[in-house]
Formats: structure tokens, sequence, C-alpha cells
């Protein structure tokens, strides 16, 4: 059994580590939400599906700043065999209010700080700083 989402975040984190300017993974609807949450909290420039009729694929352009990637670390937290869910009380900042922790709420995906507002919690699916 393979996990697409830490599959997804593994190539972000290669493509980063050789600078590359995008990467290509195959689409999900999930996969989706997560890139426009990372395009709105400023860690990619763009996530976009592709137009053509048979390719099934999304592809997310990289965001630098003078070289340096956007991104400095990626972390998994639920897996596929270890699902951890997380109460609204136990939403805590990462690095300090630096990075996000993007969490599966009855309500859609939702950032550590859109989580804490409107008091959902649910599956914490990883952070990124």
């Amino acid at each position: 059994m393979t996990d697409p989402i830490t599959d997804m975040l593994n190539q972000i984190r290669n493509a980063q580590a050789v600078a590359k300017p995008e990467v290509s993974v195959l689409f999900s609807q999930l996969k989706e939400e997560i890139s426009q949450i990372l395009v709105e909290e400023g860690f990619i420039n763009s996530a976009k599906k592709s137009t053509k009729k048979d390719d099934n694929t999304l592809k997310i352009t990289l965001k630098y700043k003078e070289n340096i990637p956007a991104i400095t670390g990626l972390n998994r937290i639920s897996k596929p065999g270890q699902r951890i869910y997380i109460k609204v009380s136990d939403i805590k900042p990462v690095k300090g209010g630096k990075g996000i922790t993007i969490i599966s709420t009855s309500k859609g995906l939702m950032t550590n700080k859109q989580a804490w507002k409107v008091k959902l919690g649910g599956e914490v699916l990883c952070e990124v700083w």
C-alpha cells in the first residue's frame, strides 16, 4: 500500500533539493486541495491540473526566494497505517507560527489557524514550514 500524499510531499522535497522549478504529480482531489492551501499560505507559486485530455497530472510550480526554497520542511503526520486525530484544544502553532498544519475536518481541509478559529478538530495530514 502506498501513500499518495507522502509521495507528493517527497516529490516536492526532492525537487526543491535540486532547485527544479516545477514538479508533476498524479492528480487527485485531495492533492489539489493540499496544494491550494500551500499556494494560499505562500509556500508554492501555483498548482494547476493539466488541461490535456488524457493527462491526469497536477503541475506544482515551486517557490524560491534568492534560490532558497520557500518550504524548508515537510512532515507527514497521519499515515494509512496509523491515523492521527487532534482535538481543537490540542492544536498548536508549527515552528513558532512560521509553519502550518493541514487538518482534514468535517468542513474540508484547513490550516491549523483556520481550524482553531472555527473550533474544529480532525485528522492531521501534514506539517509544512
